[in-house]
């Protein structure tokens, strides 16, 4: 294609696409199912046509705060105006203010919540199709529960988190800074991001000889825990097992020796933390070891 009818096609392209660009820059329509439009496009316009589509296309999607990943759901809210009953949950984090989670919590459908192993995972969500109900921006919340399905309800109209639904139960506080509590449930678009929490992971030892059950909390990075091992000073390493939520467990015998964790969460990434646990470490207590950066 020589340069005049490039540049004689790339304005009329431009020109054809402004009302499309004009629409996705002055709704909340989040361009989630244009990119299922890509390969029809590529077949129907010219190479360089295209690439000057795509071009332009990803200036919008970054002007506008869409950089892929995101996904269609749901959101309601639970717990109460100050949150307190989203504390415990089947997570196993207990009392979410202590472990640095707050409010900024989410209990997961059956869909999402993978039998346990998401949880700790962090989600970036919006409101969205919604003027009635939606306000402007975004939060960013952990899962630290599961939301259970009601069957006797239908997907549409009550049984928010039944399979294969993507539900999230929202803690009230936050719920009310994507939209207005009046509303019930609203649509949202979520995509993972990255956690950001303050200190080192936790790990909190309880059970007895033979029995070590190891809650592990405040998990930067990906979040969710995939595997774990640990070592005494005088043992080899051990692989954990998942007992529930994020408790893992260990039935050697590591009374009296100082304790180290090795923490591999999904994308596969970990961290190791030598001597977390001192020699005279005690069922009940917590310890901090070194988190992901």
């Amino acid at each position: 294609m020589s340069a005049q009818k490039w540049g004689t096609s790339s304005k009329r392209l431009f020109i054809s696409l402004k009302p499309t660009l004009h629409f996705f820059s002055q709704s909340s329509f989040p361009l989630v199912h244009f990119h299922s439009a890509f390969p029809y496009l590529s077949r129907l316009m010219a190479p360089p046509v295209f690439l000057l589509f795509m071009g332009i296309f990803s200036m919008v999607s970054s002007a506008y705060g869409y950089h892929g990943g995101w996904d269609y759901a749901r959101a309601t809210f639970y717990g109460g105006a100050d949150a307190s009953g989203t504390m415990g949950g089947a997570c196993g984090y207990g009392n979410l203010y202590s472990e640095g989670y707050g409010t900024n919590t989410a209990a997961l459908s059956t869909a999402m919540f993978n039998n346990g192993l998401t949880c700790g995972a962090c989600f970036e969500i919006r409101c969205v199709n919604d003027r009635n109900w939606c306000l402007p921006g975004s939060i960013v919340v952990t899962a630290t529960n599961f939301c259970p399905p009601n069957n006797a309800l239908p997907n549409d109209a009550g049984g928010w988190c039944n399979p294969p639904q993507h539900h999230f139960d929202l803690s009230q506080p936050v719920f009310q800074h994507i939209a207005q509590d009046r509303a019930g449930v609203v649509p949202v678009i979520y995509r993972r991001v990255p956690c950001r929490k303050r200190g080192g992971i936790r790990f909190t030892i309880n059970g007895h000889a033979y029995f070590n059950l190891v809650l592990i909390t405040n998990v930067g990075g990906a979040g969710d825990v995939h595997a774990v091992y640990i070592k005494g000073s005088r043992t080899r390493w051990q692989a954990m097992s998942r007992n529930w939520g994020q408790n893992w467990q260990s039935n050697a015998y590591l009374n009296g020796q100082s304790l180290s964790f090795k923490v591999t969460t999904s994308n596969g990434h970990s961290v190791v933390s030598y001597n977390v646990a001192p020699p005279n470490w005690s069922f009940g207590q917590t310890y901090t070891g070194r988190n992901f950066l």
